[in-house]
């Protein structure tokens, strides 16, 4: 009774809302959610995509049925979307704790945001790459780089995560750590953008048959790959100093440096921005049209003609 005269009475105020407006609030709450969601958890890939698709499709068909008055499969459902969540929980641990750790830091906007495909930058960052390559070729220097292309991976996708570096990209730096000589040149080196954020790096070998003459090094590339969407991996090959490209588990080899560097361009960012800009043109060409129908304008064929 002592604090009512602290708070307005906000019955009237309540009184006056619409009762379209609470559901409204929770639908877009829901589907706000459910995006961030699949920006978080399926990003990158599509299997944990479609799983997190499917967990949207039950909460759905749960409210649903829970609207229409079916009970008896409402609670079937309920039940479903329990045990799917925990099984999401257990199979999605690192990427829902980025997700809690992202809400506990007041980074709500950030969970809308994807990353997308992070770019190296400039030609000048893929030079540097092939350059480095080239000469551990010409050398037959062994080395392993892995190379992020859609989304962060995670320390739990590799068998151990290395020694952090987080240094720029730079020839002499990637040519150094793979000398026999070094502490880190045993494993691979994880490109993120245009900086190298750790060395040493122990990848998971494929389990899939190979030919002898395929070493570690290309089992381990084939198997990060296979395992993850989002990577390429760069291999030489120490015996005989001959490039490969991994990707998807499937090796593209032998390649020259020349090949790799229109590979690496071709699958970053140059590709992307050209398909969007051929979209945009299309699409506003129609726009054009649709606009000069709707207000039926006259175009520039029929001013001719009547010329």
């Amino acid at each position: 009774m002592l604090l009512s005269g602290f708070f307005p009475d906000l019955s009237w105020i309540l009184s006056r809302i619409p009762s379209w407006l609470p559901t409204s609030i929770d639908f877009g709450l829901v589907l706000a959610l459910s995006y961030a969601l699949l920006v978080v958890i399926g990003e990158g890939e599509r299997r944990s995509l479609w799983m997190v698709r499917g967990f949207i499709v039950l909460m759905l068909a749960t409210v649903a049925s829970k609207s229409i008055g079916l009970d008896l499969l409402s609670s079937l459902l309920e039940k479903l979307v329990l045990g799917a969540a925990v099984s999401m929980a257990v199979i999605f641990q690192s990427q829902l704790r980025r997700f809690l750790e992202q809400i506990g830091r007041g980074e709500i906007l950030q969970l809308f945001q994807s990353s997308g495909r992070p770019s190296l930058q400039s030609d000048s960052t893929t030079d540097r790459i092939v350059d480095a390559v080239k000469e551990l070729s010409q050398n037959r220097t062994g080395a392993l780089i892995l190379i992020e292309t859609s989304g962060a991976l995670d320390d739990e996708d590799f068998v151990s995560p290395g020694v952090p570096l987080n240094a720029e990209i730079s020839k002499e730096l990637l040519q150094t750590i793979f000398q026999t000589s070094t502490l880190l040149h045993d494993g691979s080196v994880l490109i993120r953008g245009s900086r190298i954020v750790s060395a040493a790096v122990i990848l998971p070998l494929s389990e899939r048959t190979a030919s002898r003459q395929l070493g570690t090094r290309h089992r381990a590339a084939m198997g990060m790959t296979e395992r993850n969407e989002k990577c390429i991996c760069i291999v030489v090959s120490e015996e005989t100093g001959s490039i490969s490209l991994a990707e998807k588990g499937i090796l593209n080899r032998p390649l020259t440096s020349s090949k790799l560097k229109e590979l690496l361009q071709a699958k970053f960012a140059p590709t992307v921005e050209k398909k969007a800009v051929r979209l945009s043109r299309k699409l506003g060409f129609q726009g054009q049209i649709l606009f000069k129908r709707i207000f039926r304008l006259p175009s520039s064929t029929s001013q001719e003609n009547k010329n």
